[in-house]
């Protein structure tokens, strides 16, 4: 009876832990939402992100992928390829944008998952190898090409190898082999035809018409690059009607074509309408979230347009409108290009000196782009990547080889086995023949003895019966109690297996707990902010204009908080000797810091100040304020002492850390003041040149 009512005991308390879990699935359930509805995100995303507005996608994803449990492989893959394409295309950051490559490539973790997503594990590889490229690690780049490539044939996948053709194409047109390079792209067109309809395979099939006619072009075949130019515009007109919601994404395509046709009509004397293309593309694409870069190149395409026609004042204007730019739009060709441009204007202006002055910096800075190209297309690709058949043909011989290897040993020991079970066969057939001689004269006793036995058999017949019927009596007897016994002990299998069922319980319970930690999110950025070669990289600056240009672009943030900046710069024009880009970057982050922490309408002022022997930037917000515990924290690496902005905005504690790096490296000096009450004010003091 004992065991009855432990029994029960066990029952209510599993019901009572049942109740528990159900409970807090319940409100677990109300803080999260389906997974099947995450695409709908990704869409939004997209959409966002191809509108111009990369960065907004992105705090819009982080804001509400948390709230999502249980993500498939595909949906982590889009989430870190928009992080990927912001930092590698949108931001030039390298380094966070490896971060990002990295984990795309540990989603694949599996031998199914491979299998499953090659065309996405394939697309991995190209991430990362773009990267390498970028950072002039080209063997290392060619490799994940190279497995990039050997993903696509071993699934026979053409859509992910037309991938690798296109880069391939790219880099022949790097290296100017403009007529491989146009196979190349011809042959990646026609691998595309097996991709999934979508707005990136119908891109990339317009981008490869356009890039096709320009490597005609450079060859100075100008009837087949025309032709390749229109089909692309035809292609962008009658195909792009289909994706009417990505419109602004088809005018910039059509923006690059027009700046490409108008080379032709430039070489053929047709000045005006190289003019009217030109202007038209530069319209479209120097527009906010377009091809800027493309439409700086246009812009001085027309400068050349200018020169050629003696147009001086249109020239030195454009030229100056160009100039403005270079601190946003990084081109060393455009910046190379604008200096010579320069010198032809002074030239014509009869300024020798100055004109000299422009040729001596456009001459710097095609040696520094020589210099920079130079490793490139000194390596013969063609011969890198049959190095690299080669080598993979290369290992599966030598696994062939360990296979047959295996095999030969396997052989000889199964031949081993067989030669000893064969001598253990002959040595039991010796023992049986003695052994069937024992048994011969064992039997003859044997009979003897049964007749003796046959006697006493028949005598214990009698006694038998009798035992017999004693025992059906006893077994009759005994049935019930067994029966019970055999009940008792099923029950008490089923009470193991009710703490094996507590034991999965308290384990699910585990698990449900396990789930909550799910809610942090990703930084990882970890940014290798090095800056060992900043003396290299720095050159006499305009102070007043690089702060101003920070502020008129960071405008455009503090307007969507209805945020004012005021700039108070200095009354007379100062010189630093700095590197540009990563001031650039401290003003901005600075700037970008007080958005972030002010609230709406709120006012943030920039100062700058010079006493003769430095000059000092000072940011003031009327923001949060830094706490008192966290002032000491504030400029540590992956610092604790980070919180969200007044909208929510992300805070990965690395910003501080890397301007401090930057500044330190200038020899200047930064810090802060702050209270919660008034806002918090950042200063940079610079040393005078």
């Amino acid at each position: 009876m004992r065991q009855w009512y432990k029994l029960i005991f066990i029952q209510i308390i599993v019901v009572c832990l049942l109740v528990i879990i159900t409970s807090c699935n319940s409100k677990q359930a109300a803080d999260t939402l389906p997974a099947t509805d995450y695409n709908k995100v990704l869409d939004s995303a997209n959409r966002t992100f191809d509108a111009g507005y990369p960065q907004k996608a992105i705090r819009y994803l982080d804001s509400l992928s948390p709230k999502y449990k249980d993500l498939d492989v595909l949906q982590q893959f889009y989430y870190y390829v928009y992080n990927y394409n912001l930092y590698y295309h949108k931001q030039n950051n390298n380094d966070k944008a490896m971060l990002y490559a990295d984990s795309i490539l540990n989603l694949f973790n599996t031998p199914e998952k491979k299998l499953k997503y090659n065309a996405q594990y394939g697309q991995a590889h190209f991430f990362k190898g773009d990267i390498l490229f970028a950072e002039n690690k080209f063997e290392d780049a060619y490799q994940y090409y190279y497995k990039g490539k050997l993903i696509a044939n071993n699934s026979l996948d053409d859509c992910t190898l037309s991938d690798y053709t296109y880069r391939m194409g790219m880099i022949m047109y790097k290296q100017e082999h403009y007529r491989i390079a146009a196979s190349y792209f011809k042959s990646s067109s026609k691998e595309t035809n097996t991709c999934e309809w979508t707005f990136r395979s119908f891109y990339r099939r317009q981008e490869l018409l356009n890039n096709t006619g320009l490597c005609y072009s450079k060859i100075n075949e100008d009837d087949s690059a025309m032709v390749y130019y229109k089909k692309a515009l035809t292609y962008i007109d009658s195909t792009g009607r289909q994706f009417k919601i990505r419109e602004a994404l088809l005018d910039v395509a059509k923006g690059v074509v027009y700046g490409n046709l108008a080379n032709i009509y430039i070489k053929r004397n047709n000045y005006g309408l190289a003019e009217g293309l030109l202007k038209k593309s530069i319209n479209i694409n120097l527009q906010k979230g377009n091809d800027n870069h493309d439409a700086q190149l246009s812009e001085l395409k027309l400068a050349h347009l200018y020169d050629q026609q003696n147009k001086a004042d249109s020239l030195i204007y454009l030229l100056q409108v160009v100039n403005k730019q270079f601190d946003s739009i990084k081109n060393q060709d455009a910046e190379a290009d604008w200096n010579l441009l320069m010198a032809n204007y002074y030239t014509n202006k009869n300024l020798p000196k100055l004109a000299f002055a422009y040729l001596v910096k456009s001459d710097v800075i095609k040696d520094s782009i020589e210099s920079r190209d130079r490793k490139l297309k000194e390596v013969d690709v063609t011969e890198q990547m049959d190095r690299l058949t080669k080598n993979h043909e290369f290992e599966n011989l030598k696994k062939h080889n360990l296979l047959q290897n295996l095999y030969l040993k396997l052989a000889f020991v199964f031949s081993l086995m067989l030669l000893l079970i064969i001598f253990l066969i002959f040595l039991n057939s010796q023992k049986s023949k003695k052994n069937i001689q024992v048994l011969g004269y064992l039997n003859n006793k044997i009979n003897d003895q049964n007749h003796h036995l046959e006697d006493a058999l028949t005598e214990l017949n009698l006694s038998s019966q009798e035992k017999d019927r004693i025992l059906r009596t006893v077994a009759h007897d005994l049935r019930n109690p067994l029966g019970g016994v055999a009940s008792l002990t099923s029950l008490m299998a089923e009470e193991s297996e009710y703490t094996d069922d507590q034991k999965q319980l308290i384990t699910l319970i585990k698990e449900t707990s396990n789930n909550s930690l799910e809610l942090i999110n990703e930084i990882l950025e970890a940014t290798d902010n090095t800056l060992i070669k900043i003396n290299k990289q720095k050159e006499l600056v305009e102070i007043n204009s690089l702060v101003g240009h920070c502020v008129e672009l960071l405008r455009f943030n503090a307007a969507e908080k209805n945020q004012q900046i005021i700039a108070d710069i200095l009354s007379t024009p100062v010189e630093l000797f700095i590197c540009r880009e990563k001031i650039w970057r401290v003003i901005s982050n600075l700037i970008s810091n007080a958005i972030k922490f002010s609230a709406k309408n709120a006012l943030i002022l920039v100062t700058l100040t010079d006493d003769g022997s430095q000059v000092t930037i000072a940011v003031k917000d009327n923001g949060i304020g830094i706490p008192e515990e966290m002032k000491s924290k504030v400029f540590n690496m992956f610092t604790d002492a980070k919180r969200p902005g007044t909208a929510g905005e992300k805070s990965f504690g690395l910003g501080l850390s890397i301007c401090q790096q930057i500044i330190e490296n200038h020899g200047g000096k930064i810090w802060f003041e702050s209270d919660v009450k008034t806002g918090t004010t950042f200063y940079v003091s610079l040393p005078r040149a």
